[in-house]
């Protein structure tokens, strides 16, 4: 099944390192997909495939920040998709709403700093749902300016792809398990999302971010 999914993925791509490029880009997947499946489907070196699968999952983080709220704004103007569009609004809403918590009392300085790293933090744990995807949208309605989550983004990303490296050296020989598990992880996790959506309720109004501030400065 691995082998199938390789050739797969290099019919469409026809390069090992373009494959592992895009495939690091996919939610849900990003590089912690990525890295074993660049060794394991495409036999690329471990360090290598790390670095592409890194340029990868940061460069769709960028595209994220500055992209998500007008396609999200876009889409809702298709009627059908709207009431979808605003429910996952809610969802990132209400994450970036916990993080906003911790900073209650804070100056506005130290308010930042806290988001900031509370922001590192979550995507450096290397899980399905806590890479860069989820994180640049969490700092997209946290409100925080592209400087200001950038760093933190791109470190913990950076952190999530040493142990995803880290774990593939030591289990290198368990490859394909792994990628089995990574699919199988993914495919439930979306699965609850779904759930998510379906349950979530919309905001009821355009609020401002927890920060007060204009984004995507």
């Amino acid at each position: 099944m691995t082998q199938a999914l390789g050739k797969f993925l290099l019919s469409i791509f026809q390069s090992e390192y373009v494959a592992t490029l895009f495939v690091s880009m996919f939610p849900l997947i990003e590089l912690k997909g990525a890295i074993p499946i660049g060794t394991g489907l495409f036999n690329l070196g471990l360090f290598e495939t790390a670095g592409v699968a890194y340029l990868g999952s940061t460069i769709i983080s960028i595209l994220v920040f500055f992209l998500l709220i007008p396609v999200f704004n876009l889409l809702k103007k298709i009627g059908f998709v709207k009431k979808i569009i605003e429910k996952i609004e809610a969802i990132f809403h209400k994450k970036a709403m916990e993080i906003a918590k911790k900073t209650d009392g804070s100056a506005e300085k130290e308010a930042k700093k806290i988001m900031m790293i509370s922001l590192f933090i979550f995507v450096a744990v290397p899980f399905p749902v806590t890479g860069v995807w989820t994180g640049t949208a969490i700092a997209v309605f946290l409100g925080l300016k592209f400087r200001e989550s950038v760093l933190p983004i791109a470190v913990g990303n950076l952190i999530a792809g040493a142990i995803i490296t880290l774990l593939t050296y030591l289990f290198g020989e368990y490859v394909d398990i792994i990628i089995y598990v990574l699919f199988a992880i993914a495919i439930v996790m979306l699965v609850v999302f779904i759930v998510k959506i379906v349950r979530a309720k919309p905001i009821e109004s355009e609020k401002e971010n927890p920060t007060g501030e204009n984004q995507n400065k």
